[in-house]
C-alpha cells in the first residue's frame, strides 16, 4: 500500500477525486480495528447488571406468590379495572383503505387543490397510501415555479426522508453540480419525486402505490406549468414514458408527457445515484444535460 506522504499533491488530489467519485465520504483508520473482538470482549460488561438485577428479583419474591391459587388471584386482579375503574383506550391503528377507493380519495384531493400551497396541504392530510406510516417525512415538490423547469426523480431516499428535501445528501450535491454545469440553480427551478414518500428499505413502489401517488404529481406539474421536464432514473422515466425499457434505451430522446390540460416535452437522463454507482456514464448523463440546455435556449 502506498503511504499519503509518498504521494505528490497532483496524485494525492486524483486519488481523493477518485474515491470521490466511487462515493467514498468516510476516511479509515490508519490501523485495523477488531470490532468483533471489541464487541465480545465488552458483552460479559453489559450482561453482568441484567443477571444481577434477575438475581435480585428472584431473592425478592415472596413464597405466597407461588401458591397453587395464585393464577386466580392474577385473573382477578386484571378483571377488576373492568368492573370498577374505566377501561384502558384501545390502541389506534391505520386501517388500509383498498386501493381503488385509494387512488379515487387521491385524485379527489389533488383535483381539488388549486395551488401548489393547496396541493401540499392535501398531501399532507392525505391517509389513502401506506407508505406515509413508515415515512418520516411527505416530500413535496419545492423551488421557484416562474423557471418552467422542473426535475423529478423516482422516490425519496433516506437523505430526503431524513431533511423533508427532495434531492438531499450525495445525490443533491452531484446534482447541484449537475444543474451548474448548464447554468441552474437548484433554489431558481423546481425539484420533486413521483413518490413522495420513502418506501421501506428503498424497495421499488408497488402498482398500486404508483396508481395512489400519480394524481399528486401529476398535478404538481399541472399546477407549476414548466415548460421543460427533466426526468431522472430509470421508474421516473418508465413512469411517464411507459413501457418497460432501461434508462439506457430511454434517455437523451424527448418525448411528450400529459400531466391535466398540459402536454409537456420531458427528456429522461440517469439519476445521479447511477452516477456514483457508476461514474463511466458522466459522459452519458452530460449530453442529456447539454440536449437540455439547448432545449431551453430554444423557449
Amino acid at each position: 500500500m502506498i503511504a499519503a506522504h509518498d504521494l505528490s499533491p497532483a496524485e494525492l488530489a486524483a486519488l481523493l477525486h477518485f474515491h470521490a467519485d466511487a462515493g467514498v465520504d468516510w476516511l479509515l483508520e490508519e490501523t485495523p480495528v477488531d470490532r468483533f473482538a471489541e464487541f465480545a470482549a465488552a458483552r460479559p460488561a453489559r450482561s453482568a447488571p441484567a443477571q444481577e438485577a434477575a438475581a435480585a428479583s428472584r431473592q425478592m419474591e415472596r413464597p405466597a406468590d407461588r401458591r397453587a391459587d395464585a393464577p386466580q388471584r392474577q385473573a382477578a386482579t386484571r378483571s377488576a379495572p373492568a368492573r370498577g375503574a374505566a377501561a384502558a383506550p384501545a390502541i389506534q391503528q391505520n386501517v388500509a383503505m383498498p386501493d381503488e377507493q385509494a387512488v379515487a380519495a387521491a385524485r379527489f384531493a389533488a383535483e381539488s387543490a388549486r395551488s401548489l400551497a393547496e396541493l401540499k396541504t392535501a398531501l399532507d392530510g392525505f391517509s389513502g397510501c401506506n407508505l406515509k406510516n413508515s415515512a418520516r417525512n411527505t416530500i413535496f415538490t419545492e423551488g421557484d415555479p416562474a423557471s418552467a423547469i422542473m426535475v423529478i426523480g423516482p422516490m425519496p431516499d433516506a437523505d430526503d426522508d431524513r431533511e423533508g428535501l427532495p434531492f438531499a445528501g450525495k445525490t443533491g450535491l452531484l446534482l447541484d453540480r449537475m444543474l451548474s454545469a448548464i447554468g441552474l440553480e437548484r433554489g431558481a427551478i423546481m425539484l420533486g419525486n413521483v413518490v413522495p414518500w420513502r418506501p421501506p428499505g428503498n424497495r421499488p413502489p408497488t402498482q398500486a402505490e404508483m396508481d395512489i401517488c400519480r394524481p399528486f404529481i401529476e398535478r404538481q406539474i399541472a399546477l407549476a406549468e414548466p415548460k421543460h421536464l427533466l426526468l431522472l432514473g430509470n421508474f421516473t422515466a418508465r413512469f411517464f414514458f411507459g413501457g418497460t425499457g432501461t434508462i439506457h434505451t430511454l434517455r437523451g430522446q424527448w418525448r411528450d408527457v400529459a400531466a391535466g390540460h398540459l402536454i409537456l416535452p420531458a427528456l429522461a437522463s440517469l439519476h445521479p445515484q447511477e452516477l456514483l454507482n457508476a461514474p463511466a456514464s458522466k459522459s452519458l448523463a452530460w449530453q442529456d444535460l447539454l440536449a437540455f440546455q439547448a432545449r431551453i435556449a430554444e423557449g
